[in-house]
């Protein structure tokens, strides 16, 4: 089900240009905080880096079968099975398991607004807007606002009662060692848990609310009708990480682990699921470190030029008296804008380098000096050697 509205507004062509001073001031501290974010970036990527080759020289491998003293207070690489003591519980619904981690995942069937507008300008430098508001009725995990619809009336949705959780063990054991919620929170591979039909008269005995519950297709359904949802229905599935093995690198602190502080000064503590060699973990986090270090930088350029057309847009509102003008201004500043992003974001992170790493920005400079050099005077003497053309000799009658 679902339906639209449509509305159109105006702005002239005065209102446009003063409200592109807002557009400019925003673009310039967006390009101010772009250059101090890059900078950031180049300098958070050298201590993540450095901190992981202190780690990976200051590293020890222990056993789990056994705490060992001399380890205490020393970077460790631990791996082995992780069990529990007690279970896993749902007690809205009943839901019992075993495993390290138990999430409830909610789904409510509820209106939503959606809006596309389409611009178009007028001579003179006017500008019309048909904005078209269409509602329909979707399954989403949160609530969705329906006063702030533009059209509310008949949109209403119902509170949400219901919300996702999850539920996780207090205290595991890695064999000798105790794991804190620091270590299992980052224990990954949560899996789909599927209900049975075998404990749909749990789930039924321990619901308290007032709407009918099945479960259908390994998940639990409030409503009616499975297969027509109404306004406030809900769908409700689980996911389970189960006990397994793990590798662990950290501090080792008595019995228990904790975060390593480097002196490069980043915190070491990584977990991962199975068992993971030290020095593969450690080459696993350089490798995200690099990954993280250039989608910043990306991020970074493209909000520039963001920053950049922002500032600059005053020109193409001014030139819109006639649109053409205001079409190919936008073009020209947007290439502008796009050159700008590219010389300020490649000079501030070649700034950054020399500031954290000015032995290895000095070399690459050096060397690039030297290369043009060579290329220079190479090109020099071919010039030099070149064959001079002897004139043939001329034969008369």
């Amino acid at each position: 089900m679902s339906d639209s509205f449509r509305e159109v507004t105006s702005v002239s062509w005065f209102g446009r240009i003063k409200r592109t001073v807002g557009g400019v001031i925003f673009g310039l501290l967006l390009v101010v905080l772009m250059v101090i974010g890059l900078f950031w970036n180049e300098g958070r990527a050298v201590q993540t880096a450095r901190s992981l080759a202190e780690g990976a020289d200051a590293v020890v491998s222990a056993s789990a079968d056994s705490v060992d003293a001399a380890n205490n207070g020393k970077l460790v690489h631990v791996s082995g099975l992780v069990t529990a003591d007690s279970g896993l519980a749902d007690p809205d619904f009943g839901i019992a398991a075993q495993g390290l981690r138990l999430s409830r995942g909610v789904e409510m069937y509820q209106w939503k607004e959606e809006s596309k507008s389409e611009t178009t300008k007028k001579l003179g430098g006017g500008e019309e807007t048909v904005t078209t508001y269409s509602y329909s009725e979707v399954w989403d995990d949160s609530q969705i606002d329906s006063s702030d619809f533009k059209k509310p009336d008949g949109h209403q949705n119902p509170p949400m009662a219901i919300h996702s959780r999850t539920f996780q063990i207090p205290e595991g054991k890695l064999g000798a060692f105790t794991l804190d919620q620091p270590v299992l929170d980052r224990i990954e591979g949560d899996k789909d848990y599927s209900l049975s039909a075998d404990q749909s008269a749990a789930i039924k005995a321990a619901y308290t609310g007032a709407r009918p519950l099945s479960v259908v297709d390994g998940k639990i359904y409030l409503g009616a009708d499975t297969t027509t949802p109404t306004l406030g229905d809900y769908r409700i599935g689980y996911e389970l990480a189960p006990l397994g093995l793990i590798s662990i690198v950290a501090r080792q602190a008595g019995s228990r682990f904790e975060p390593y502080q480097t002196e490069a000064g980043d915190a070491l503590l990584m977990v991962d699921a199975g068992t993971v060699p030290a020095d593969k973990m450690f080459a696993e986090a350089i490798s995200a470190n690099t990954l993280i270090t250039w989608l910043l930088r990306a991020a970074g350029l493209l909000l520039l030029t963001i920053g950049f057309a922002l500032f600059l847009s005053p020109i193409g509102v001014i030139l819109d008296v006639i649109p053409f003008l205001g079409s190919m201004a936008r073009m020209g500043t947007g290439i502008i804008a796009f050159f700008l992003a590219i010389l300020v974001g490649t000079t501030t992170i070649a700034i950054a380098w020399f500031w954290y790493r000015p032995v290895l920005a000095a070399g690459i400079l050096a060397a690039g000096v030297i290369a043009a050099t060579a290329v220079y005077y190479l090109g020099r003497s071919r010039r030099a050697v070149a064959p001079i053309a002897v004139p043939s000799a001329a034969t008369t009658s």
